[in-house]
């Protein structure tokens, strides 16, 4: 058989785990962004601070997925859970990091500027700094994502969402009917949405980073 007699035939079960894939992804994303944006506020105004924020979440990478989840399963158990927080960590550092970055790089005259027309300190923060930081943040959520997407595929190991379940049925029955097919079925489809979601970040800038801070 074909790999596209193999997709084909079983499009319905494909499709359903490419969009909890992609789901998935995208909302451990939107967590990460949540967190690490309000990580970056908080310490980039200090280079101690910062320093420590991007070493800790820089140490969460160096930790293996697949012992990260051994880890977390017998704290939460099996299913989406550990899947979820696992990916969660992952995406922090690239968010973190740029938060930071876009925070401390606003010229302080702009700044200033602010201050000086009445806005207080949550003010310049939310209606200045966050808005000139946003293309280095929607940057990181950017890189997070294209990381989480591949990522994604180890939650299988903990009985989780998405493609990762067509990979790994392919690699474990390898030599057997359809094992190639099953493997290759998964991990195209891992990259055809990576490649999908890229576009979407793409799109979500052009739509919300202002001309003359885009170019």
């Amino acid at each position: 058989m074909s790999l596209w007699q193999y997709v084909t035939e079983r499009w319905d079960r494909l499709s359903l785990q490419a969009l909890l894939h992609v789901s998935g992804v995208v909302q451990c994303t939107i967590l990460a962004a949540i967190i690490g944006v309000v990580v970056g506020i908080l310490v980039y105004r200090s280079s101690a601070g910062s320093a420590i924020a991007t070493a800790l979440s820089s140490t969460i990478l160096t930790i293996p997925s697949f012992a990260l989840l051994g880890l977390l399963i017998p704290i939460v158990g099996l299913g989406v859970t550990p899947s979820v927080i696992a990916l969660t960590l992952y995406g922090l550092l690239p968010i973190v990091r740029n938060t930071i970055v876009g925070l401390a790089g606003v010229d302080p005259s702009i700044t200033d500027a602010a201050k000086g027309i009445g806005l207080g300190r949550v003010g310049v923060l939310t209606r200045v700094e966050l808005r000139l930081a946003w293309p280095a943040i929607l940057t990181g959520m950017r890189v997070s994502a294209q990381m989480l997407m591949g990522i994604a595929v180890i939650a299988a190991y903990a009985k989780g969402f998405g493609l990762g379940s067509e990979v790994f049925s392919g690699l474990t029955r390898a030599g057997s009917a359809n094992s190639l097919n099953q493997a290759l079925a998964g991990t195209l489809g891992v990259v055809i949405l990576a490649l999908i979601l890229d576009g979407i970040f793409v799109l979500i800038s052009r739509l919300t980073v202002p001309r003359g801070i885009r170019d």
